[in-house]
C-alpha cells in the first residue's frame, strides 16, 4: 500500500533525510586512502546520533533464515562491490577506489535514505565516469517525477540513460517508497516500461536508486548473505536519494 503523507508527516522526513544528508557531508569531509571501513561507520553512526537519530539499519532484519539482522550503520561497498557491504576492521580503504555508502536515519519515527558512491585519491578516468553517470541517472529519473506521471516513466528513464552510455543496471534490486517504514510500496526498478505502475502522487514520498554495472549485469551474494558483488569483477556505483513528489517539481530531501 502506498502512503500519502501528511504535511507533518513529510516535516518529520525532511528532519530525517536532513541527518542523512550531514552524514554524508560528515562521511565526504573524511574518508580517505588507509582508513578502515569499521572506522567510517563509525564517524557515520556518531554523526546520526549528535543529530537525534537512529542508524535505522544496524539491526535490520530481512527475514530470511541464517542471514543475521544487518550489523552496521553504513552499507559499504568498494570498486566491484554493488551494494551491502559490511563494514570491518579488516576492510581498508585504498587509493583509486571507489567506495559506495549506503545509510538510513530513524528520527520521529520517519527515515530517510541515499547513496552515495566516493571517489577515493586518484581515481581513474574510466571509474570517475561511471560514478558520472550513476549520478546522473538520478536526475535523468526525476525529471519525470512528477504528478499524474507513473513509476515506470521514472525507471525507464534510469535504464534508458545508463544503457546508452555503455553500461548495465541492476535489475535485482531497486528504488521503494519510503516513511514510516524503511522500505515501503511502490518498489521502483531502474528499467521498465514507460506508463506502467501506479500514477505519482503529491504527498508521495520515494527513494530512487540506480545502481550500475561498469560491465555485464550479473552478480553475485557473498557468504557473508548480504554483500553484492559484479559477477564479472568490474566496477560497480550507487547513488540514491529520497524525494517528494510535489504539485510541480520533486523535491530532493537528502541534499542539503
Amino acid at each position: 500500500m502506498v502512503t500519502i503523507k501528511s504535511k507533518k508527516e513529510i516535516e518529520y522526513m525532511e528532519e530525517a533525510c536532513k541527518v542523512v544528508a550531514l552524514t554524508y557531508k560528515k562521511l565526504e569531509e573524511c574518508i580517505k586512502p588507509g582508513m578502515t571501513t569499521l572506522e567510517l561507520d563509525k564517524i557515520a553512526e556518531d554523526t546520526m546520533r549528535s543529530l537525534g537519530a537512529i542508524p535505522a539499519e544496524k539491526g535490520y532484519d530481512i527475514g530470511i533464515k541464517g542471514v543475521p539482522p544487518y550489523p552496521a550503520t553504513i552499507c559499504v561497498s568498494i570498486n566491484d562491490e554493488v551494494i551491502h557491504g559490511i563494514p570491518s576492521k579488516n576492510k581498508v580503504i585504498k587509493d583509486g577506489d571507489i567506495v559506495s555508502v549506503d545509510t538510513v536515519a530513524l528520527k520521529n519515527g520517519f527515515n530517510g535514505d541515499a547513496a552515495r558512491t566516493f571517489l577515493v585519491g586518484n581515481v581513474s578516468k574510466d571509474a570517475k565516469r561511471l560514478v558520472e553517470v550513476t549520478k546522473q541517472a538520478f536526475f535523468e529519473g526525476i525529471k519525470y517525477a512528477k504528478k499524474g506521471n507513473r513509476i515506470g516513466d521514472i525507471s525507464h528513464a534510469i535504464g534508458e540513460y545508463v544503457e546508452s552510455q555503455g553500461y548495465s543496471v541492476v535489475r535485482e534490486f531497486q528504488g521503494h517508497g519510503i516513511g514510516r517504514q524503511m522500505h515501503e510500496d511502490p518498489g521502483i526498478p531502474n528499467y521498465g516500461r514507460q506508463g506502467r505502475g501506479i500514477r505519482l502522487e503529491p504527498g508521495m514520498t520515494l527513494a530512487i536508486e540506480p545502481m550500475v554495472i561498469q560491465g555485464k549485469p550479473g552478480i553475485l551474494e557473498l557468504d557473508d548473505g548480504w554483500t553484492i558483488i559484479t559477477e564479472d569483477g568490474s566496477l560497480a556505483a550507487h547513488y540514491e536519494n529520497t524525494i517528494l513528489i510535489t504539485e510541480k517539481e520533486p523535491k530532493i530531501l537528502t541534499m542539503l
